[in-house]
């Protein structure tokens, strides 16, 4: 099978059309160029969702906003058949200001998994064709709070929502239609805590961080579809609630960053997801009913060298590199899908103001293990632009 044409969904892959499709993980145009790093990753200038601890570092007279574009190019290869897509969109959009001593708030839009597919081939006695597209999205408002010095906590609240739809048309001397449906409308929370050890003068800081999302069971429906041509009735599968049926597991992030004479920032992160524990119940009919996840494991490491922030424009430029290698949630039969990359971006200030212009390039390895199914290479162009304004500022009158 191989891939066809993207249809506006930044990741296209038939792999999306297990569970609940590709995960994504909070990171932005920065983090992204730095291997997809954040839970140790302080505030002030940028907006870390990874890690909500962060939002209590923000300056009293900043608004932060941050747009992220995402392009995606895509080569895979299946028993010696080349396929090729291309997809772009908007990635997400954040916002982020103070709203007291040691207390910061941050709000926006991000994608929570995404599919995209389309493929299809000959069968006997004639072709099936299959195609999924949707994903689900987060809306969430979070705050960060300075207790004492140098130790902050968070909490992010979000707003689940979205829809997936994976169709599958066989043909032959009728035609049989078959989909699976499923709407989510839920809550989901998640924690974090960060501190920062000054070092040498305060020229160097060590900062740990860690974030916690506790298991639960998803609100929404499923259901399945059946038409045939021959019948011209439509008939609805297996129409059920997703509460107790369809759970997220919990989720670990720690991290740990140490930025050298402000200068040069170095930090590692690892993701836990038991995913082998979570409910999954399949459409009877439409679903394979042997459904079953795997544990979701990520290790990612990055850097950030900016020369000097109040130097000339070269010296004010942020240059990020990163890696990381991801042991994903979908497992088919006994095969489990890994995929690994690396990334390397720069920071561009706007002239006359702080706002930054963050560009950035990522490439990834995705493949299943030890039965290889499709191999697929990304190359992904990042565009992301953060706007730091200071509308708390108020000028003096003469």
């Amino acid at each position: 099978m191989g891939c066809g044409a993207a249809q506006a969904q930044i990741v296209t892959t038939p792999y999306s059309k297990m569970g609940y499709g590709m995960l994504n993980d909070n990171v932005s145009s920065i983090q992204r160029s730095m291997g997809g790093v954040g839970y140790a990753m302080e505030g002030g200038r940028i907006i870390n969702v990874m890690n909500p601890a962060s939002y209590a570092d923000v300056d009293s007279l900043t608004f932060l906003w941050d747009v992220g574009i995402d392009l995606s190019n895509l080569w895979s290869k299946e028993n010696g058949k080349q396929g090729y897509n291309f997809g772009a969109g908007l990635d997400y959009l954040t916002g982020h200001f103070k709203v007291s001593k040691g207390l910061g708030a941050s709000f926006g839009l991000l994608p929570y998994s995404s599919v995209g597919y389309a493929y299809g081939g000959d069968i006997v006695g004639g072709s099936e064709s299959r195609s999924g597209n949707g994903g689900l999205n987060q809306l969430y408002l979070g705050v960060g709070y300075e207790p004492v010095k140098n130790l902050s906590v968070g909490l992010n609240i979000a707003y689940l929502f979205g829809t997936t739809l994976n169709t599958t048309l066989i043909s032959s001397n009728s035609s049989s239609y078959f989909t699976r449906n499923m709407k989510v409308r839920d809550w989901n929370t998640q924690v974090g805590i960060q501190y920062s050890l000054p070092l040498f003068k305060n020229r160097d800081r060590l900062t740990v961080g860690a974030t916690f999302q506790p298991k639960k069971s998803y609100h929404g429906h499923t259901w399945g579809t059946r038409y045939d041509t021959q019948d011209s009735k439509v008939d609805t599968i297996g129409y059920t609630s997703m509460k107790g049926n369809y759970e997220q597991p919990y989720s670990i992030g720690v991290g740990v960053s140490y930025m050298l004479n402000h200068r040069l920032t170095i930090e590692a992160d690892y993701t836990f997801q038991k995913w082998s524990s979570a409910k999954y119940t399949p459409i009877g009919g439409i679903e394979a009913q042997n459904t079953k996840f795997d544990d979701r494991s990520k290790l990612a490491l990055g850097m950030q060298y900016t020369p000097n922030k109040r130097g000339s424009y070269f010296g004010a430029m942020s240059f990020r590199a990163g890696a990381f290698f991801n042991h994903d949630y979908m497992l088919f039969d006994q095969s489990h899908l890994r995929d690994y990359g690396l990334s390397v971006g720069v920071g561009l200030p706007a002239p006359g103001s702080k706002t930054t212009i963050n560009l950035g390039v990522e490439w990834r390895h995705r493949e299943a293990t030890p039965v290889s199914l499709i191999s697929e290479n990304y190359l992904n162009i990042t565009i992301g632009v953060n706007f730091n304004e200071l509308w708390f500022w108020k000028s003096r009158i003469r």
